[in-house]
């Protein structure tokens, strides 16, 4: 999820459904069927029988083209043999995807063409409160019932905004960052180590701009390394009291400007903007959700080996990112169907193993066997050991937040 949206849903903005997306076959069940019986009232195996032959689209950022691989060339296959249902991936930004969605269920859409949601944060808030979501479904997943910690606040909680079954865990995102250590050896444990660095190394250190989601995370990492978090957890979405909270770290990210590429005038315009920079060496650092980015990029030759992730010892932001079913899907049965595969010890192995993605599954709920799938992947070169990575997980501020700071650091540092 690539930025955090407050959506102002009195005007509707209607995006052009994408190609694929009208055409989708539906469960095959007669219109007397439907009546007889909802999909909240259907069985698991119900739920099954009523998805074959179906398709699902999976609406959702498509920028990481690991992960697009991943969903096509390993997913797909395996929904398709186990269920008969056909994965349709579209890639859209969030705040396009809640466009469509909020367009067609105004429009009074039944049928949406919208069935899975990857989301989370600012955008499941707005979506849900403005029921725009199907649920709670969570409870009607049996992967979801043998293998999620449903008590944990990683899953319970989304920005610390109450799930209550709106959506499922995709996966864990933990903020850190990275340096090439044959240019760099010495790795920033803290803010003022990272502006010293960028004071050692002027014009070589940078962040994308706010609201990308990196960005945005960066600064909220400042923001805790420099004023608690603990604050924040509990704070009213009141601007002026947010204002005065996070004074000392808009003056460090003031303060630090002169050293940053283009003195802090500008930055650049996405993560992704950043890591082209990085690899091509114009900076020196990079920063990414992706706790084991580094371990991909060094496997396919993009990264050299010298590269080396770190995060500050007072820890960094911790997340989930989630999977939502639009509240007028045309293929509710199908989207839990493929959401509870995902939850699945075997996929969740598949994307540690392909992806570096932590997986959601709580440990103790898993055979030995299911254990020693997850322990055999090697998680490569330039990585933070996981147990490392974890004790230093910091939760995330709630939702509401984080568009306000967002507007502030606008304010207050760009070009200060």
């Amino acid at each position: 999820m690539k930025k955090l949206l407050s959506l102002l849903f009195a005007a509707i903005l209607v995006f052009p459904l994408a190609a694929c997306g009208g055409n989708k076959e539906k469960a095959d069940t007669t219109k007397e069927d439907k009546k007889e019986i909802s999909v909240e009232e259907m069985s698991f195996d119900e739920l099954k029988e009523a998805a074959k032959g179906s398709t699902v689209t999976f609406y959702g950022w498509g920028g990481d083209e690991v992960l697009n691989e991943w969903l096509d060339n390993t997913f797909a296959p395996i929904m398709k043999e186990k269920y008969d249902i056909t994965m349709e991936r579209v890639p859209m930004d969030i705040d396009q995807v809640l466009s469509q969605l909020s367009g067609e269920i105004q429009g009074g859409e039944e049928d949406g063409s919208i069935d899975m949601i990857w989301i989370n944060g600012e955008n499941f808030r707005s979506a849900k409160e403005n029921n725009m979501l199907f649920g709670p479904f969570t409870e009607k997943l049996p992967n979801f019932n043998d293998y999620v910690d449903a008590t944990n606040e990683d899953v319970t909680l989304d920005f610390a905004y109450p799930i209550e079954g709106y959506e499922a865990p995709y996966g864990k995102a933990q903020f850190v960052m990275m340096a090439d250590t044959d240019k760099t050896p010495e790795l920033p444990a803290s803010a003022e180590e990272f502006k010293a660095f960028a004071e050692k190394y002027p014009g070589k250190v940078t962040y994308p701009a706010l609201p990308d989601f990196t960005g945005s995370a960066f600064v909220r990492n400042i923001i805790y390394e420099l004023c608690g978090y603990e604050q924040f957890l509990t704070m009213e979405a009141d601007k002026e009291v947010i204002r005065e909270a996070v004074a000392p770290a808009m003056e460090y990210l003031r303060n630090l400007n002169p050293y940053l590429w283009n003195e802090g005038k500008t930055f650049p315009d996405s993560s992704t903007t950043l890591e082209n920079m990085f690899a091509d060496g114009e900076v020196l650092l990079y920063m990414t959700y992706g706790a084991y980015d580094a371990a991909v990029k060094i496997a396919d030759g993009a990264y050299p080996e010298t590269v080396q992730s770190f995060q500050f010892d007072k820890g960094t932001i911790g997340n989930t990112n989630f999977m939502a079913i639009a509240g007028n899907s045309g293929n509710k049965a199908g989207a839990m169907v493929a959401i509870n595969e995902m939850l699945s010890p075997e996929i969740q192995a598949s994307r540690y193993d392909s992806m570096k993605v932590l997986p959601v599954l709580d440990n103790t709920k898993l055979s030995d066997e299911q254990k020693a799938a997850f322990d055999a992947v090697d998680l490569g070169k330039g990585t933070i050991p996981q147990d490392e990575l974890l004790a230093k997980r910091l939760p995330e501020m709630p939702a509401e937040l984080v568009p306000i700071i967002e507007e502030i650091w606008a304010e207050e540092v760009v070009g200060k």
